[in-house]
């Protein structure tokens, strides 16, 4: 059963932002889709099992950007 988490990605302004942001995170084990929100920064990731934060926020910072704080 697939599980979906949505993160809020800040500093995302173009196109570019977000396939940095999406090729990092489709990289994590599990992980089947993500959709990113480009105007609220919102990203929802579906994955196989849930997700730790920890590999969520690294994926976010190898593509540049910071997961805000929930």
């Amino acid at each position: 059963m697939a599980v979906t988490a949505t993160y809020t990605v800040a500093g995302m302004t173009c196109g570019h932002c977000v396939q940095a942001v999406t090729g990092e995170l489709k990289e994590l084990p599990g992980v089947e889709d993500v959709q990113v929100e480009l105007s609220t920064g919102a990203v929802t990731v579906t994955s196989a099992a849930p997700l730790a934060d920890d590999a969520v926020r690294a994926a976010v910072d190898e593509a540049g950007y910071e997961l805000a704080d929930a």
